[in-house]
């Protein structure tokens, strides 16, 4: 007949489903947000509101879920294996990493500005196929294109086009 579980060994359990629970919790803090407003797909305005709403709590919720994560620790800290104990220090490694990314704006980061752009004639630009969809800006009888493809993933190009500064955005 199987002996039941001891109180330690059960609660030991649940610390470390929580500490698990804790983690996945903390880490779609900081990745859904970034998932909801990827370059190159739409963005709904629900995904955006819900987007927005997480990176507000997020960087009091990942410190709240470190704290809670270290309590967790230390209760399976004692009286732990030494396996166990390097587990439980591997599990605050993306609970650390999750309260440090949740003070980025991440969104300034996948959408930055083309830096170093470089800017060509139609005739030398042999990377544009023909069949490429550009966004045309014409000022002071000069004209640029800037292929979609290019500016689809930075989202901004700043140029200047017949002596007036632009911000190209798709």
């Amino acid at each position: 007949m199987p002996t039941a579980p001891s109180p330690s060994r059960s609660r030991r359990r649940w610390a470390g489903f929580a500490l698990f629970l804790l983690i996945l919790a903390a880490l779609a803090l900081v990745a859904v947000p970034a998932f909801l407003i990827r370059p190159f797909s739409p963005q709904t305005p629900g995904g955006l509101a819900v987007a927005f709403a997480l990176r507000r709590w997020a960087p009091l919720a990942t410190v709240l879920a470190l704290i809670a994560g270290l309590a967790l620790a230390v209760s399976l800290w004692r009286g732990g294996r030494w396996w166990s104990r390097a587990l439980v220090v591997l599990a605050l490694i993306p609970l650390a990493g999750a309260a440090w990314l949740a003070r980025f704006n991440i969104f300034e980061r996948m959408f930055a500005p083309l830096g170093d752009s470089r800017f060509l004639p139609a005739a030398e630009a042999n990377w544009v196929a023909d069949g490429d969809m550009v966004l045309a800006v014409e000022r002071n009888g000069e004209a640029a294109a800037y292929p979609v493809r290019q500016v689809a993933y930075h989202h901004i190009v700043q140029d200047v086009v017949g002596g007036v500064p632009v911000a190209v955005t798709y």
